[in-house]
């Protein structure tokens, strides 16, 4: 269940679009378990990623020198917090079916903040955030820290074009043993409002996709991206 903190900034627009982009694999399995995937964030390609700034990790060494222990967790702690990415913009993009979708056989889910919001089912063991990533000079700017998730909502600039929304939470604090992440449990049909079929598929892989969605009981409505539509002269 997604828990609102003050100290994790969130647009207060909970219209506002948000798309995930991936392979028919994962939309199945995410269909099928009627869970979605978060990533445990030592595992994304950024090697900077729940890192600090330049200037942060200056003021955090300075802690560190009379108490080892707090550099070193944490270094420990990016293994302990998973995330799930989002890519906020009204329309669909270019750059995000090139970069996260394998061939021509990908898929972009459609989905809003309050859907996310409302998505999410009641957690046990641990707490779901969802934040806005900030994007930052790490040479110059300031990363703050008081709180544990300060670190994984801050990227660097060349990656602004993700215009990135995560769904976030640290399992620390509970037995749950991590691999390359874990699945939650979500709403499927509070969480798609619509999935767009890839802009170079063929009409074929759309029937397949649309019938594969009927037949597992969900209402899903499933469009062509117009990326490729005709062109008018």
């Amino acid at each position: 269940m997604y828990i609102n903190s003050s100290d994790i900034s969130l647009l207060d627009n909970d219209n506002l679009i948000v798309w995930k982009y991936l392979d028919l694999s994962k939309f199945l399995d995410m269909l099928l378990s009627e869970k979605l995937f978060m990533s445990r964030s030592d595992k994304f390609e950024d090697q900077y990623e729940g890192t600090f700034s330049e200037p942060t990790f200056e003021e955090i060494k300075k802690i560190a020198a009379s108490n080892p222990k707090f550099l070193d967790y944490y270094k420990s702690h990016r293994e302990k917090v998973v995330i799930s990415s989002w890519h906020a913009n009204e329309y669909e993009s270019f750059a995000m079916w090139q970069i996260f979708t394998k061939n021509n056989e990908g898929l972009a889910i459609q989905s809003t903040i309050g859907r996310l919001k409302t998505a999410l089912k009641a957690e046990k063991h641990f707490e779901q955030h969802i934040g806005n990533v900030n994007y930052i000079d790490y040479k110059k700017e300031y990363i703050p820290f008081e709180d544990t998730f300060f670190p994984f909502l801050f990227k660097r600039k060349s990656f602004q074009y993700e215009r990135e929304i995560r769904i976030i939470s640290d399992v620390s604090t509970s037995k749950i043993s991590l691999n390359d992440g874990l699945k939650i449990d979500v709403n499927i049909n509070q969480l798609i409002e619509k999935v767009y079929i890839h802009p170079k598929s063929e009409n074929w892989y759309k029937n397949l996709v649309t019938e594969m969605v009927k037949k597992l009981g969900y209402t899903i409505s499933i469009e062509k991206s117009d990326l490729e539509s005709d062109i008018l002269i």
